[in-house]
């Protein structure tokens, strides 16, 4: 499998733009998928220096409903007519974050855009293809992420704690190999991986994606969560790929422990798995 990270937070030179983001692309033998959008259309810039052809994607995922991974989604309907868009079916709900200074904001996915034929509705666990299949309804276990505070969802006219029930993880099975792929994990990636091996019996051999140990309303994760994500990570003999919204310091901390089982991807890089 070959893995271009398309938009993140930084970059690995001036060549490619960065933004408050994700968006990856994936080629297997049979399918080539992007799994989110960003948040504006600068996916579709940094693809097309990394040789990415937009029109010729066959299946995109968006993770959940906040605009950092679902933002560029107009942009893509735009370029691409073909392929198959997996969105949960809670995703177009309204989302919001709480700001430092108070302010409420709007960060949920642009709702005009609910309607398009190419949009398919998943939940719980849904199969795109042999090999491809997403599963959402992780349940989380142990303290609340820190990282979570002030990420809100509208119910009943009311502004409430965000569950993020809209959150849907990627596996991707190819040659006896079995990839992971989280948006931000904001059910904690110690359940999704608990949750993944409740449906295959196993951990992953890789998984990529961000952990969620910082955001700007909720702040870091303390030294002490963060070391116990690690050595839940190195349990499972997985190499793990991170970015966006782990945050530079709780990945340095993870890499200070973890070692050459956990790297960090930035817009431009390429790797082969």
């Amino acid at each position: 499998m070959l893995i271009k990270t398309i938009v993140e937070n930084t970059a690995i030179s001036e060549e490619f733009g960065s933004e408050h983001g994700l968006s990856l692309y994936i080629e297997t033998k049979e399918h080539k998928v992007l799994f989110d959008v960003g948040a504006s259309d600068l996916f579709l810039e940094n693809a097309k220096k990394l040789n990415v052809n937009i029109a010729d994607i066959d299946f995109l995922v968006i993770s959940h409903g906040h605009y950092d991974h679902g933002g560029g989604l107009k942009a893509f309907l735009n370029k691409n007519t073909k392929a198959t868009i997996f969105i949960h079916q809670l995703a177009f709900n309204k989302y919001y974050a709480t700001r430092p200074n108070n302010k409420l904001d709007y960060i949920g996915l642009d709702e005009n855009l609910k309607e398009n034929k190419q949009i398919v509705f998943t939940s719980d666990s849904f199969l795109i293809s042999d090999g491809l299949r997403l599963f959402s309804n992780v349940i989380q276990k142990g303290a609340p992420l820190k990282s979570n505070n002030g990420l809100l969802m509208e119910q009943n006219e009311q502004k409430i704690q965000d569950t993020f029930a809209h959150e849907q993880n990627l596996i991707i099975e190819e040659d006896d190999k079995i990839l992971l792929i989280t948006g931000c994990a904001h059910n904690g990636i110690v359940n999704i991986l608990d949750h993944f091996y409740s449906l295959k019996g196993r951990m992953p051999d890789y998984a990529i994606g961000g952990f969620h140990l910082f955001s700007g309303s909720g702040g870091y994760e303390t030294p002490e969560r963060i070391d116990k994500i690690g050595e839940y990570l190195m349990d499972t003999k997985a190499k793990f790929y991170t970015c966006h919204c782990t945050g530079i310091e709780p990945y340095q901390r993870l890499k200070a422990a973890m070692g050459e089982r956990v790297d960090y991807l930035a817009a431009g890089s390429k790797i082969i798995i």
